[in-house]
């Protein structure tokens, strides 16, 4: 048997504050990212088709998520990110990702090229 595992890339753009730091704190003023999340599966490689999974089959339940729900939007304003760290923001994704991905094995958000935070469901 070969185990896999997969990693598949998305984008979008959002705006958001984080209103349990302190004032002062540069992160409690609204602000922009252009966030990544990384979606990563694993499991058993199918003889057959020589894959796991068809990239195609991942794009189709995190897409519509991501593009209807977040992008070009304010993270406060959706429901149960009234604070938007990228540890909530990646708890939030598990949640809607998992009951339609199998596999689902890790989310990755990058707020920055530098700043990511990885959610493993427990």
């Amino acid at each position: 048997m070969v185990r896999v595992e997969l990693s598949k890339t998305f984008r979008f753009e959002a705006a958001h504050r984080l209103p349990r730091v302190p004032a002062d704190h540069k992160c409690h003023r609204m602000h922009g990212h252009s966030f990544a999340v990384d979606v990563v599966v694993e499991g058993e490689l199918d003889q057959h088709m020589g894959w796991l999974v068809d990239y195609a089959d991942i794009t189709s339940v995190v897409e519509p998520i991501l593009l209807n729900e977040l992008d070009h939007r304010t993270l406060n304003d959706v429901p149960g990110l009234d604070n938007p760290t990228s540890e909530r923001l990646c708890e939030w994704l598990w949640k809607r990702f998992a009951p339609r991905l199998p596999g689902l094995a890790a989310i990755t958000v990058h707020e920055t090229c530098a700043a990511r935070c990885t959610y493993r469901g427990r």
